[in-house]
């Protein structure tokens, strides 16, 4: 099955997250960047997911998402996360593996599983960021001895997609074909998609139209999704579509209602398209759905 990963940073967005995996009964990963927890702070991420587990009776699982470090990765292990990402992809491949290694025996012996990355992912997200030319395709016979060597319950590999709102200067494209041999290789081993937000076009149209400036973003379609789950892939990351969700409902109270000042006059709409953004991939793209 495939299931969506969602960033977190704020109560809203936790909540839109939680609300809409309850109203489709679906398992929901919540996922936190390091920046994330800069931002809002590891302990008080934990409380609201915390709230969430005692509101809802789903599977919520909270993840690390692209662990800089052994230290990051061992603070949010120590902190009671699920699993954690070492992102060790900036490295030379000797260098990840003894990074990824090294997570991989401290949160096992915690039982935490753990993700990490083979291949360079093109994009700007949060403290990941890599040209256009320093991104690089996952070998899939180096991906078959990096998960042997390491013993990493997951692996996020780079076949096209990357970080932020615009992924694609031409026609989208996927290299299928490198995961469909990641998979001949490795089919025991979850794989994973970093960079795969949809950009949703009516999220984008609705910020430009209310002042914001991102002409041409364009992310992974949802039928390249779809097919990306039929060969193999097992969670997908999103945070560009709750950022471009949260951004134009924000936006549009402020164009609409300049006199409001209130923050909870424009944080409940954006919690509400967030929670209809979310509503849309657990049952439309994903089919983690298991509503009646």
């Amino acid at each position: 099955m495939l299931f969506g990963a969602f960033n977190v940073n704020n109560m809203e967005i936790i909540q839109a997250i939680t609300d809409a995996a309850n109203e489709e009964n679906s398992p929901v990963i919540l996922q936190a960047s390091s920046s994330a927890i800069k931002y809002a702070r590891i302990n008080y991420l934990k409380k609201m997911i915390e709230a969430s587990l005692e509101e809802y009776d789903i599977p919520i699982a909270l993840h690390l998402d692209h662990g800089p470090d052994f230290e990051t990765c061992k603070m949010c292990v120590d902190s009671g996360f699920s699993s954690v990402m070492i992102d060790g992809s900036k490295y030379s491949f000797e260098e990840n593996v003894a990074l990824t290694k090294k997570v991989v025996e401290y949160a096992h012996s915690k039982g935490v599983v753990v993700e990490a990355e083979l291949g360079k992912l093109a994009g700007v997200e949060d403290d990941v960021n890599v040209s256009d030319a320093d991104a690089m395709y996952t070998n899939p016979d180096e991906a078959k001895e990096f998960v042997e060597r390491t013993g990493c319950d997951s692996l996020a590999i780079a076949i096209g997609t990357s970080h932020g709102a615009y992924k694609f200067k031409g026609d989208a494209k996927l290299r299928f074909d490198i995961l469909q041999k990641v998979k001949e290789k490795l089919p025991h081993t979850p794989i994973v998609l970093h960079g795969a937000s949809t950009v949703i076009p009516e999220l984008v149209d609705m910020c430009n139209k209310y002042g914001a400036n991102i002409p041409g973003a364009k992310g992974v379609p949802d039928e390249m999704l779809h097919e990306a789950s039929l060969n193999g892939v097992s969670k997908i990351n999103v945070d560009t579509d709750l950022r471009l969700a949260m951004t134009a409902a924000i936006r549009k109270v402020f164009t609409d209602e300049p006199e409001t000042f209130d923050p909870r006059k424009y944080m409940l709409p954006a919690r509400d398209l967030i929670k209809q953004t979310v509503k849309h991939k657990i049952k439309d793209v994903f089919g983690s759905s298991n509503k009646a």
